[in-house]
């Protein structure tokens, strides 16, 4: 009996040695005098090691259970006992279940891919059902991330004219948040009977979502001047203001050269409005400069087409039948109430484990 998976490499995200040697490199700079000081420091290194050392845990896990099963596997066939060979198909089972799952563990191997990250929402073609659409998505999103255990902020929310939405964001916090939510990034199209038409006739809706890793300042050397920006304020409103009050507490920033505009007014204070809408910011700048720097324009880039007909990376079909389809990976599914409710990771895994696998095709 053969086992049906080798563990993974030990080159890229599984250089197991080369991560044991950094975790002992962070634990002598832990022990310098003063290590403490700077809180926001300190936490980013020690952020570092736990995801260092789950790797390394993982990695001799992985270890411990191929080495037991090849003893069990020695052992049933010199003893040609059939109650041992099942054990050991069972373990093998197992194993490719944990295999598998580090093996997705390593798509999320990008440089920012463990950060913390936002999302922004915006209706597309189609008026009054696209705004609703856009909610629907909203609430898909903040479903998903429950599910995760990810923590989510409303950071700006705009009000649809007669229903829905016209734009949001919200900040996501949790590991890795980025790295699966990327996935998700595109046009997403909603076919089904308008609620909003009297004559019951079917319509077709589209909505956007982007992802931006939240970026610290020390991750990344993207140089923000006080001249560069313009910084309004307003009342907060809305469902994104939870805290309606009657000074001028929400933020909105306008970088001038850029011409990106943010807005946070999840805070009662202006300041920590202001320091919110500055890490959106940093990550939509940050977003653009790595589109900048490739010398042709980036899977991200190349998906950021008219919010449209023809350009939809997932089809949400209600009526005259029920079902999702991922035009990218094919995946689809009948059980259309469960991904509204949130249940994307089939979608999210078969996405990144297809694009490594073209990777290391083209490779």
């Amino acid at each position: 009996m053969t086992m049906k998976s080798a563990p993974p490499s030990s080159g890229g995200h599984f250089d197991v040695e080369t991560k044991r040697e950094s975790i002992q490199e962070i634990e002598s700079i832990m022990a310098v005098p003063g290590f403490w000081d700077d809180t926001a420091k300190s936490q980013h290194i020690i952020r570092e090691r736990t995801a260092l050392e789950k790797i390394v845990q993982m990695w001799d896990s992985l270890t411990r259970q191929i080495e037991d099963l090849r003893v069990m596997i020695e052992l049933g066939e010199e003893a040609q006992d059939g109650q041992a060979l099942a054990e050991v198909a069972a373990m093998n089972d197992r194993l490719q279940q944990v295999l598998d799952s580090a093996e997705f563990q390593r798509m999320l191997s990008g440089p920012h891919d463990r950060n913390s990250c936002f999302i922004s929402i915006n209706p597309g073609a189609g008026g009054t059902e696209s705004q609703d659409w856009a909610e629907m998505i909203l609430r898909m999103y903040l479903r998903y991330c429950e599910k995760k255990g990810w923590k989510t902020t409303i950071t700006d929310y705009q009000d649809g004219d007669e229903a829905g939405l016209k734009s949001v964001t919200f900040n996501v916090t949790g590991e890795y948040a980025y790295g699966h939510l990327k996935a998700e990034a595109g046009i997403h199209r909603l076919v089904r009977i308008s609620p909003f038409d009297s004559n019951a006739r079917r319509h077709t809706s589209f909505a956007s979502m982007y992802a931006f890793p939240e970026i610290e300042e020390e991750d990344i050397d993207i140089k923000i001047s006080d001249t560069d920006l313009k910084i309004d304020t307003f009342r907060s409103g809305g469902a994104g203001g939870q805290h309606v009050n009657t000074t001028d507490s929400a933020v909105r920033i306008t970088h001038i050269p850029s011409g990106i505009i943010v807005a946070c007014q999840s805070e009662r204070s202006q300041i920590s409005n202001r320091a919110t809408a500055m890490k959106v910011l940093r990550a939509r700048l940050y977003e653009r400069e790595v589109e900048n720097r490739k010398d042709k324009a980036n899977e991200i880039a190349a998906e950021k087409k008219d919010i449209a007909w023809g350009s939809q990376i997932r089809s949400y079909v209600l009526h005259p039948y029920k079902m999702v389809k991922d035009l990218r990976t094919g995946v689809e599914t009948g059980n259309t109430d469960a991904v509204l409710d949130g249940g994307l990771e089939d979608f999210v895994v078969a996405y990144l484990m297809g694009v490594r696998r073209n990777v290391t095709d083209a490779e």
